[in-house]
C-alpha cells in the first residue's frame, strides 16, 4: 500500500489515505521506517486512520493552501497577498534547507529558530525580496530587518493556531521560539504642529481635503480610499470602517470619533458631492492614485522645507504620535489606529516620558 524512500540518507515513508498522498520524515534507520510503514497500513486497514486524523499525517502545503482560502475570505486583499508572500518565503526556506520537510510533524522549534537565521542572512532587495545570490544587485542589502522577521514568524504562529482548530495538529510548532530582539528600527516619522500647518497650508482643493482627513482620524490609505458616505454617521459623529462587497480592513471593523474640524470638512463635501456618488474620495478609483498622492506629498514637502516626508503613512503616524504627547493613554490609540496588537502601538511609547512622570507622582504613600 505504501512505499519506502531514502534521500540525503533519510528515509521516508509514503502513502495514501481516502485519496491523498502522504509523506512522512522517519529518520536514518530503515528498520524504523519498515516498521511505521506497517503500523500505518494496519490503521488504515481497520479503518482507523481518516484524514487528518492524526497530526502527523497532515501536510505542510495543504494546511498552508486552505489557510490561504481562508485568508482570501475573511481579510484584504493587501493582507492575503502579505500573507502569502510570508508562506512562500517559508516554503522556500524548507526547499532549500529542509528537503526532506513534508508532514506538519517534522516541524520543530529549532526549523523556526534557522528560519530567523536564514531570513537575517538572506540579500534582501528594497522591496523585501530575496536577490539571486549568484547575481546580488547594488541595491541589495544583507537580511531582512527584524521587525519583518518577526511578523513573519508571529504569522506562521496564527496559521498554526488555526490549523489546531481545524484539526491539523494539536500543538503548535512553533511554540518556545522567541521573536528577535529589535534594535535596528527606526522611529516613525512623525509632523509637529508646525509641519502639519505648512503642509495643510501649502496644498488646495482635493489634496488638503486628503491630508487634512489622514491628519486627524489616522486612517490607513486603503480605508480612506474606500470610505463611502454610508460609512458617516453625522448624528452620532463617527466614521465606520466597516467591510465592502470587494474590500475588508486591514484589521476589522471599527468607528473613530469625527473631531470639530473633521465634522465641518465632511459636511462641507456632502454638500458639494455629485448625485449618486457613493466614495467621499471619488478620485481613489482612478489608477495611480495612490502613486501620485505619496508623488505630490514629496513635492510639496521638498518645495515646502519639510525634511523627511517621503511616505502617506507618516501622516498616520502623526495622528498618533499627536494623541501620545497630548496625554492619550496607549490602549486608547490602539482602538482608534485599529492595531490588532497592542505591541504595534508601544512604538509611539518613547513619547510619553512626561506623562509617566506625571503617574508616579500622582501616588502618595
Amino acid at each position: 500500500m505504501g512505499t519506502i524512500y531514502q534521500r540525503n540518507k533519510v528515509y521516508y515513508i509514503d502513502y495514501r489515505v481516502r485519496g491523498r498522498r502522504i509523506r512522512r520524515r522517519i529518520g536514518s534507520s530503515r528498520r524504523l521506517a519498515e516498521l511505521a510503514l506497517k503500523d500505518i497500513e494496519v490503521k488504515i486497514a481497520k479503518k482507523e486512520l481518516g484524514f487528518p486524523v492524526e497530526e502527523e499525517n497532515s501536510s505542510v502545503k495543504e494546511l498552508f493552501s486552505e489557510y490561504m482560502k481562508h485568508c482570501q475570505a475573511n481579510n484584504s486583499r493587501a493582507t492575503t497577498q502579505r500573507y502569502k508572500a510570508i508562506v512562500d518565503n517559508f516554503l522556500y526556506f524548507l526547499d532549500k534547507t529542509r528537503p526532506g520537510i513534508f508532514a506538519l510533524s517534522d516541524l520543530s522549534p529549532k526549523v523556526f529558530d534557522d528560519f530567523k537565521v536564514y531570513r537575517k542572512n538572506q540579500l534582501i532587495m528594497p522591496n523585501g525580496q530575496e536577490t539571486n545570490p549568484a547575481k546580488p544587485s547594488s541595491y541589495a542589502r544583507r537580511g531582512a530587518k527584524t521587525n519583518t522577521v518577526n511578523m513573519e514568524l508571529g504569522t506562521l504562529r496564527t496559521i498554526f493556531n488555526q490549523g489546531i482548530k481545524w484539526g491539523y495538529l494539536k500543538k503548535n510548532p512553533t511554540e518556545g521560539v522567541e521573536m528577535l530582539k529589535v534594535t535596528d528600527a527606526k522611529a516613525p516619522r512623525f509632523l509637529t504642529q508646525e509641519e502639519s500647518k505648512k503642509l495643510l497650508e501649502s496644498c488646495g482643493g482635493g489634496l488638503y481635503q486628503v491630508f487634512f482627513t489622514f491628519l486627524n482620524t489616522g486612517m490607513r490609505l486603503s480605508e480612506l480610499l474606500n470610505l463611502e458616505w454610508a460609512d458617516i454617521d453625522f448624528q452620532r459623529r463617527k466614521i465606520k470602517i466597516q467591510r465592502k462587497p470587494n474590500w475588508s480592513p486591514k484589521t476589522g471593523e471599527r468607528e473613530i470619533p469625527m473631531n470639530a474640524g473633521i465634522y465641518e470638512l465632511l459636511r462641507k463635501l456632502e454638500k458639494e458631492k455629485s448625485p449618486g456618488t457613493s466614495l467621499l474620495f471619488p478620485t481613489g478609483n482612478g489608477k495611480g492614485y495612490k502613486k501620485n498622492l505619496r508623488l505630490e506629498l514629496i513635492r510639496i514637502a521638498q518645495e515646502f522645507g519639510i525634511p523627511n516626508l517621503t511616505k502617506i503613512h507618516s501622516l498616520r503616524h502623526t495622528f498618533a504620535s499627536q494623541l501620545v504627547m497630548k496625554g492619550v493613554d496607549l490602549p486608547t490609540v490602539q482602538k482608534l489606529m485599529g492595531h490588532s496588537d497592542i505591541e504595534t502601538t508601544m512604538i509611539y511609547s518613547h513619547l510619553t516620558p512626561d506623562h509617566l512622570v506625571d503617574a508616579v507622582n500622582k501616588l502618595e504613600f
